[in-house]
């Protein structure tokens, strides 16, 4: 690779290497948002150092693509790369997340659009940044088609480099892992990010991983574990994230605000939009978050999904019906309590499985055995483990009102 004489500095991963255009592309103004953007949003709150960026992860991220492409080539003779795909798949490295929404994935649920959807959409629609990602060598259309996996595309190259982005051992994960770790202090994260990228190779036009190195594989995805265990979904993470989410679900229904509102917005001008409507009672929730006054997981139990409050709260729109009929319950009792301030918060699916390729001693490469990737096949224990249904209240609720409250609509 050639003219990559300019370097960002980095904490984790040191000198990062940059052509000029690429460079470039950080003073796009969808790009430089990401530097507005907390990675891990109201984590802060738990963890004082987590207050890097969405720029800093999507730099990281576009650092192992590149160490990706680089190990590949000494590996295998032959690769299936044009100069223009290979630009194009560094481009949608730095670029993956432009689409994404403020306050980490506090609004993503609300949202009828993937952030990777917004992304090729500004990539292939704003002319300015249309014309950074074309001076780098990248073609943009192919440059959104490796981000957004469900846009359909017969493009062979891209959709290769779209299996490394958002694949098992892809660089997002290998970055966030081990970033978030970084930052927040915790060590569950840290990957032997080097040896991972040392030990891939092609194999059949796609990516396969030395048998020695199966156990990195197992490393990766224990790291996810309990980085969603004592980070992500942290309680009091999980009820700021909740209380964000029913403050704008709330201003979208009652016409507030619109969802369009939302798109392309940083922490800041989040944080504005709701202040600039400061006589709308719910928001009173973002200010509440922004202060770090969290509201308490008072009651809490194990997804279930043949569960009744399940099914009848999993629908982000329609949870309102039961978190309602809590307010019911508990009103009369606490009359100065609120109807937002009743939230009920149910974490999306998450999955520990892999579909990563070995590559034998032979030079063949194969699925893992059975007994290879003991982890994986126990994923679903590890995830049913992490999903709870928790009612978040005031401080000053009695626990045992919240339990009586919610035994009753998970029992109704």
């Amino acid at each position: 690779m050639r003219g990559f004489t300019h370097t960002v500095k980095d904490p984790l991963w040191g000198n990062i290497p940059m052509t000029a255009e690429i460079r470039g592309i950080l003073d796009v103004k969808e790009a430089e948002k990401l530097s507005r953007i907390k990675q891990n949003g109201p984590a802060f709150h738990i963890y004082p150092g987590a207050v890097h960026t969405r720029l800093s992860h999507s730099i990281g991220v576009y650092y192992l693509g590149r160490e990706i492409m680089t190990a590949l080539s000494k590996r295998n003779q032959e690769l299936p790369f044009t100069e223009t795909g290979l630009m194009s798949f560094l481009a949608a490295c730095l670029l993956h997340d432009i689409g994404h929404f403020p306050y980490a994935h506090s609004l993503k649920e609300l949202s009828v659009k993937e952030h990777e959807e917004i992304a090729r959409e500004l990539i292939t629609g704003v002319p300015e940044l249309e014309k950074a990602v074309e001076r780098t060598g990248a073609d943009p259309v192919m440059t959104g088609l490796i981000i957004d996996t469900k846009k359909d595309t017969d493009d062979a190259e891209a959709l290769f480099y779209r299996s490394i982005l958002s694949g098992t051992l892809d660089p997002d994960k290998l970055d966030y892992l081990s970033r978030d770790a970084f930052f927040a202090g915790i060590p569950y994260g840290k990957q032997d990010t080097s040896y991972i990228i040392a030990s891939m190779a092609l194999s059949d036009g796609r990516i396969a991983l030395d048998e020695g190195a199966i156990s990195l594989v197992e490393q990766v995805l224990f790291s996810k574990y309990m980085m969603y265990r004592n980070l992500y979904w942290h309680k009091g993470v999980r009820g700021a994230t909740a209380m964000i989410k029913k403050a704008v679900l709330s201003g979208l229904r009652d016409g507030v605000i619109k969802l369009d509102d939302l798109y392309l917005c940083d922490d800041y001008s989040f944080l504005s939009l709701c202040r600039m409507h400061d006589d709308y009672e719910p928001f009173s929730l973002v200010e509440m978050v922004e202060d770090g006054s969290i509201e308490e997981r008072l009651v809490w139990k194990p997804y279930d999904r043949n569960g009744k409050l399940e099914a009848k709260a999993s629908d982000i729109a329609k949870r309102y019906e039961t978190e309602n009929e809590i307010f019911s319950m508990l009103s009369s009792r606490y009359p100065g309590l609120r109807e937002y301030e009743v939230i009920i918060d149910i974490p999306e699916p998450i999955s520990f499985e892999t579909e990563v390729r070995i590559l034998r001693e032979n030079g063949l490469s194969d699925s893992p055995g059975e007994d290879e990737m003991l982890f994986s096949k126990a994923g679903p224990f590890f995830s049913k483990n992490l999903r709870k249904v928790a009612l978040y209240l005031p401080p000053y609720i009695d626990q045992k009102d919240a339990e009586g409250a919610f035994m009753e609509v998970s029992n109704g």
